[in-house]
């Protein structure tokens, strides 16, 4: 059987962690824990692992609450994180609970509390037990109209703002479900079934049903779509390419430079795609972005008429906490007082240098740009104690298979990542008196 390799089924597991993640560094490793068999053999590998490189784990049990049993299952994966010698972080998707589409709004809220806990422990990678079954399941569903991604060894959290730096890693992507088992079996390890595993209402349980353990038939997927013309970013938190983009790398861009989470619609994404291969000089706007195709080059921009159908309102900025505006641009102010809005509707009242600079940008890219304000004041670019830092860049970097281990990642807290000049003017390009330190990732996973 394809995929079975049970007698050095942890080497191989520890191999693959010793291939994306680092060694050594006090950045903790989390892991995604709900209690089943899966995820508890992934956890007692990447314990023994952990112990022998000096990495910290960090463990993360969702409750969503639907299931009579689920607080115990909590205290169940508690248990066993502290007998493998991990941290332990409980969390709960609370809140009313959707009539329809419940699959998809449990796999969304885990995500999104997931990788808030994993930000805020300033972990880079977060290891989820998913195996060859679950791939095989998912090729079902998606076969009768699933829009589940495909899952990788290595991709970026599927959740945005919210996964924003952050990959995950599935190190049980070669393994089955039954050698799982019997590897914990092996060592008196009890693991949980969840009974939504068996109930036919369930996509995933009638997937596992039809194919009765037997693995699909299916090609390899590669590691990273094919590259075509690659998108590269340009002024305005967007991208250029040639008309031979890949179908793969134009749907992401569009979603970077749009600054939203879901893919655009398939048929939508081809229909466009068409028109780009063709050599048709157009303009088109998609998943929150304007496409500008003239000649040999596309540009891809956030589309400043999206603004108002989905609205960028302005945001107030709370003291020392890091906040995301329209998904494009991370801002942190030192002090109180200061709210974050578009540049549409407020450039005439911004001041000659700061119209100079903007003017810097592409044309399209001007009304969508971020200001920042003050209750009295005219907007700015830029101010001393608040920094400002354009997202769309290493997002792209991210969801395009350029990253392949712990190491290529950048994180805020490190003092690195994209800084966008627009918003750095030359006095501002140090801390100033208050301190300030600088002035200025498929999406569609099925987890």
């Amino acid at each position: 059987m394809r995929g079975l390799i049970e007698p050095d089924l942890e080497t191989r597991v520890r191999a693959r962690l010793d291939a994306r993640l680092s060694p050594n560094i006090n950045a903790p490793v989390c892991v995604a824990l709900s209690g089943g068999g899966d995820s508890l053999a992934l956890l007692h590998m990447a314990a023994g692992w952990a112990r022998t490189r000096g990495r910290r784990l960090l463990v993360l049990t969702v409750d969503h609450g639907l299931q009579a049993s689920s607080r115990d299952w909590t205290a169940f994966a508690g248990e066993q994180a502290r007998l493998c010698g991990a941290e332990w972080l409980p969390l709960a998707w609370e809140g009313a609970k959707p009539d329809a589409g419940l699959a998809a709004a449990a796999r969304l809220a885990r995500h999104r509390l997931i990788a808030d806990a994993a930000r805020r422990a300033d972990a880079r990678v977060v290891l989820f037990g998913h195996t060859a079954d679950d791939v095989d399941e998912s090729e079902w569903m998606r076969a009768r109209g699933s829009t589940l991604g495909r899952m990788r060894e290595w991709s970026p959290s599927p959740v945005w703002p919210q996964g924003r730096g952050l990959m995950l890693l599935r190190p049980l992507l070669e393994a089955r479900r039954e050698p799982l088992r019997r590897w914990l079996a092996a060592r008196d390890q009890p693991w949980i079934d969840d009974p939504a595993n068996d109930d036919p209402r369930q996509a995933r349980a009638r997937a596992r049903r039809a194919l009765g353990g037997d693995p699909l038939d299916r090609a390899e997927t590669p590691l990273r779509p094919p590259a075509g013309d690659p998108p590269h970013a340009v002024e305005g938190e967007g991208f250029r390419c040639g008309r031979g983009v890949s179908r793969h790398s134009l749907a992401t861009a569009l979603v970077c430079a749009g600054g939203g989470e879901a893919q655009p619609r398939g048929e939508r994404l081809q229909a466009l795609l068409e028109r780009v291969k063709a050599g048709e000089d157009f303009t088109a706007t998609l998943a929150g972005a304007r496409l500008e195709a003239s000649g040999r080059n596309v540009l891809i921009l956030r589309e400043a008429g999206e603004l108002r159908r989905r609205a960028a309102q302005a945001l107030a900025l709370t003291p020392g906490t890091p906040a995301v505006w329209d998904g494009r641009f991370e801002l942190q102010a030192s002090g109180p007082g200061w709210s974050v809005g578009a540049a549409q509707g407020r450039m005439a009242r911004l001041g000659p240098a700061d119209r100079a600079r903007l003017s810097e940008l592409p044309p399209a890219a001007r009304a969508g740009w971020p200001v920042l304000m003050r209750e009295e004041g005219a907007p700015v670019l830029s101010a001393k104690g608040v920094t400002v830092r354009g997202l769309t860049a290493e997002r792209m970097r991210l969801a395009s298979g350029e990253t392949t281990h712990e190491d290529d990642l950048r994180s805020p807290a490190d003092g690195e990542g994209s800084w966008n000049p627009l918003c750095l003017g030359a006095e501002h390009m140090t801390g100033g008196a208050d301190g300030a330190r600088r002035t200025t990732e498929d999406f569609n996973e099925p987890a």
